[in-house]
């Protein structure tokens, strides 16, 4: 059996935290950015973490990380 590679897309985008969680970006701070309030953008910075429903598809991914 050949061995899978980890996928570059999701290595870039996702880290584990202590807990065994998985962290992520919020969207939608890219471009655009002076139509948006301040306090806006300012939450939109911060990580938040992955829902559950998706992490078996992520460290699926991530295996070979």
């Amino acid at each position: 059996m050949f061995k899978l590679k980890t996928k570059s897309g999701a290595k870039k985008r996702f880290k584990f935290i202590a807990n065994g969680k998985i962290k992520r970006k919020k969207s939608f701070k890219n471009h655009l950015l002076t139509k948006k309030e301040n306090k806006r953008k300012r939450r939109l910075s911060y990580y938040s973490r992955v829902h559950k429903s998706d992490i078996k598809n992520i460290k699926k991914q991530l295996s070979n990380a």
